[in-house]
């Protein structure tokens, strides 16, 4: 019980600080000139269908195909993405990290 005491007046300790003066926060300003409202048509639509062999996910905006993510069952996610916007879909390497060629302390001085 004596060492209960002492914790429980630490942890009010925050609360007797907050007891002062309180003023509302400031009003938020308006964005600035130049900005355009949210526009959902510039979100992309994504149709997920899924079969027994793979999961496709089909990435639309304003109604136009342009990407495709393939999910096998086995084996690892790849991306067509339609690169020109006609209609031919091209591998790419979206989830590759990028080359880290290695580097060596050759001399110093």
């Amino acid at each position: 019980m004596r060492r209960l005491l002492p914790i429980l007046l630490l942890a009010a300790l925050p609360v007797w600080a907050q007891k002062g003066d309180l003023q509302p926060l400031p009003a938020v300003p308006p964005p600035p000139p130049g900005m355009e409202a949210f526009d959902e048509a510039l979100e992309p639509q994504v149709t997920i269908v899924k079969k027994e062999t793979e999961t496709r996910e089909e990435f639309r905006v304003k109604g136009k195909l342009y990407m495709v993510k393939v999910t096998p069952v086995v084996g690892p996610a790849y991306y067509l993405v339609d690169r020109q916007g006609d209609g031919q879909f091209i591998e790419a390497d979206i989830n590759q990290k990028p080359v880290k060629p290695p580097m060596w302390v050759i001399h110093s001085w």
